[in-house]
């Protein structure tokens, strides 16, 4: 805010005249000396808040009213300090209103290409994670595991604070991986007041999550030792599901909430049963806003052909955009993984409704499997040669 400033200026000769008049009936000023008349203080100029270029500059001089071409001894009163408004007289001044927080993104992000971490880093192995990948998974950090040890032990943050640092200096999506899951979860008897506990401080501590894996991989696949403890409901009503989605959109109301498993875009009778979940819990009014198709089951024989008629029926059949949550193509030959790539990556960055990627994994030998990576000794492999041309991104050199 600018500070208050003075300028003198020359009372007009009506004025002097008006004044002159009144000390000769014999008025004085306040303080009882004669002819000094303390200085008026008008309303302090309006200006912009948080403006830099205006505090740096003097304001603009104002033209001093003309000396009078006659006056008394006694009413000529000199120049008087005034402070006046920089507003024209008789207009209503106009203020600015101060500048409000930036509110947290709402609604999903635009669709992406992302990947996870490397060991809990992000840069790795001299490559700089966002000059490639515009969102970010953390691969173990996420799992509420690897945040709290036990059920009663202290929650550690200190792997997914930098995580989420970067991807707020770098401007990529954070996605979280995953609130509740059949593995990687604290030991002990969970309660419900543990698990609500563990939402509501992750989401008070990351309040720009963009996505989240509420639920990861529901049977046949895991379960929670913990399920029935948060409403039951396996091979039923799925409550303990629908719960997990409630409680976390209560906490991180801003995020895109997805029910995340394998297979249900390679087997058809899992994507049945994934669907049959997704609409228990609808029923039920679950929040949920998307599903996730890991995809880790391209890598083999299964045809493109039937990965893209499972995934119109899981799109489909529950109204419902899909995620790739878990991307990889573990092959050790570069010109199948190649192929592999081109064709599956053509149809999920065609389609609109499937909203974004997630690789799992670039830097060969430092994948969950053995020969997924993209980048191999310190060379990009054709198929992250290929994908990088394709989004307009560098390839790593």
């Amino acid at each position: 805010m600018k500070s208050s400033y003075s300028r003198t200026y020359r009372i007009p000769a009506f004025a002097n005249l008006l004044l002159g008049f009144v000390v000769a009936c014999g008025e004085s000023s306040p303080d009882g000396a004669s002819g000094d008349v303390p200085s008026f203080q008008g309303p302090p100029p309006v200006v912009a808040p948080d403006s830099d270029e205006m505090d740096s500059e003097e304001p603009e001089e104002m033209a001093p009213e003309p000396a009078p071409t006659d006056s008394t001894a006694e009413g000529d009163l000199g120049d008087i300090s005034l402070q006046p408004s920089d507003e024209p007289v008789g207009e209503e001044p106009t203020v600015e209103p101060p500048e409000t927080e930036v509110p947290p993104f709402t609604g999903p992000p635009p669709k992406f290409v992302g990947n996870i971490t490397t060991g809990n880093s992000v840069d790795t192995n001299g490559f700089v994670f966002s000059d490639h990948w515009d969102q970010i998974t953390p691969e173990n950090a996420g799992k509420w595991g690897s945040v709290q040890r036990t059920a009663d032990s202290a929650l550690n943050w200190d792997a997914l604070d930098a995580i989420y640092d970067y991807t707020e200096q770098n401007g990529i999506v954070f996605k979280e991986h995953t609130f509740v899951w059949g593995a990687q979860q604290p030991t002990g008897n969970i309660t419900q007041e543990h698990v609500q506990t563990w939402m509501r401080e992750f989401c008070g501590r990351y309040p720009n999550t963009r996505l989240i894996d509420v639920v990861n991989e529901p049977p046949p696949h895991t379960e929670p030792s913990y399920a029935n403890a948060i409403g039951g409901g396996t091979n039923g009503d799925w409550k303990w599901i629908a719960n997990a989605f409630t409680w976390a959109h209560e906490y991180c109301p801003n995020a895109t909430l997805i029910l995340n498993d394998y297979n249900n875009i390679e087997i058809g009778n899992q994507t049945q049963h994934f669907i049959d979940i997704v609409k228990a819990i609808q029923g039920q009014g679950a929040p949920i806003n998307a599903v996730g198709a890991q995809a880790h089951g391209l890598s083999g024989a299964n045809s493109t052909p039937n990965m893209i008629t499972l995934l119109n029926k899981l799109h489909n059949d529950t109204g419902l955009p899909v995620y790739i949550t878990e991307y990889d193509i573990n092959q050790n030959d570069d010109n199948t993984q190649l192929a592999r790539v081109q064709e599956q990556f053509r149809f999920f960055l065609d389609t609109e409704w499937i909203q974004g990627v997630t690789v799992w994994g670039w830097i060969f030998g430092r994948t969950w499997v053995a020969s997924s990576g993209l980048v191999r000794n310190g060379t990009a492999r054709p198929a992250m040669v290929w994908l990088m041309d394709e989004l307009g991104r560098p390839v790593p050199q």
